[in-house]
């Protein structure tokens, strides 16, 4: 399968982002000043045929956000060999992480630690797994039940191309350096959680007992007191490590953006604005997107905090591993280190 063998639709962003620019003209300008788009969109359950758009409405920001990255992604894909995204065959499994909403025509590509599991919830309900309307009444392990919601990895190989080809298909990104932190923080800083003692069983034991000199008898039986370095050691130590876990594994892995025509590109920093726009195109307004959770320490300081702890060589292994989630949507290590390694 060649690299542009799943049909690339002409979508409702893409559509929005043609005549977002032909509408700069003073012909649409109204006597209130107000710029108002009549749009006839084709393959979109978003909305009905003819949807009217208002540049100076509340989600015009969110809107506009949403077609730039889109554009900047499938530039990006552009510039990236065809020999370096294909290093494999085009198969079912690949779309393992991309859930399916049959009712309104939507793909979601779910990324852990990035508000994976608010937007599982909000799925659950507008699919009709959920009665309520408030996603915080499911519970966390409910949203993450399998078999829950439907997978595209699950559907056969024309299937798959036809939904690519016509369905609306939604990420939600967030920089690789401070996704990978959260996930540190929450599986092996927590304690006496179901979730962290898997972890901390499953991998800390054996990253103790390979990165640490003179570890402790309770350290080798717990695995529950691996630093961020050690951790970094880990992920970057390559596959023997057993390193390809979905709460570090990269989000070019994991959704095949240069693949996959995202045509809705929704970034971790404005997480809650996104998802307003994004269910109120859905039909779904009235599913109030939860927001995120007031922290102590800010985002800043946190990463300065462990990442000063690396060292520059830990850094550069990191920049290699998330190179193309770097580069793909438009991060910087300068945005978490102040400075880059170029």
């Amino acid at each position: 399968m060649t690299r542009w063998s799943v049909a690339r639709v002409l979508t409702t962003f893409e559509m929005y982002s043609l005549i977002f620019v032909a509408s700069r003209s003073q012909a649409f300008a109204s006597s209130k000043e107000e710029r108002v788009l009549d749009l006839d969109f084709q393959n979109s359950n978003f909305s009905s045929a003819m949807t009217i758009y208002s540049l100076a409405g509340p989600n015009a920001l969110a809107r506009s956000g949403l077609v730039e990255r889109q554009e900047k992604l499938q530039q990006h894909c552009e510039e990236i060999p065809d020999e370096e995204i294909h290093k494999r065959d085009v198969l079912p499994e690949m779309f393992h992480h991309i859930l399916v909403d049959e009712k309104h025509k939507l793909l979601y590509c779910y990324v852990p630690k990035v508000a994976c599991t608010n937007w599982k919830r909000v799925f659950m309900i507008v699919t009709g797994k959920w009665e309520g309307n408030d996603p915080l009444e499911i519970p966390a392990n409910q949203a993450h039940a399998a078999g829950n919601l439907e997978r595209l990895s699950n559907y056969s190989m024309p299937e798959i191309e036809e939904k690519l080809a016509t369905y609306n298909k939604f990420i939600v990104v967030r920089h690789p350096l401070e996704r990978l932190l959260s996930a540190y923080r929450n599986k092996f800083e927590t304690k006496q959680e179901t979730s962290s003692i898997y972890f901390q069983t499953r991998f800390g034991k054996k990253i103790v007992k390979k990165y640490r000199k003179n570890a402790t008898k309770e350290s080798l039986l717990k695995g529950d007191d691996v630093t961020f370095s050690e951790f970094v050691d880990f992920v970057t130590g390559g596959a023997e490590n057993e390193t390809h876990n979905e709460h570090w594994r990269s989000i070019y892995e994991l959704c095949h953006p240069c693949i996959v025509n995202y045509n809705l590109v929704s970034k971790y920093e404005s997480l809650t604005e996104d998802a307003t726009e994004i269910l109120e195109r859905l039909g779904a307004g009235w599913v109030r997107f939860p927001t995120k959770p007031q922290s102590r320490e800010s985002t800043s300081k946190k990463l300065d905090r462990y990442y000063s702890s690396l060292s520059l060589k830990q850094l550069q292994k990191l920049t290699d591993l998330y190179r193309l989630d770097l580069r793909l949507f438009d991060y910087s290590l300068e945005d978490v280190l102040g400075f880059s390694l170029a």
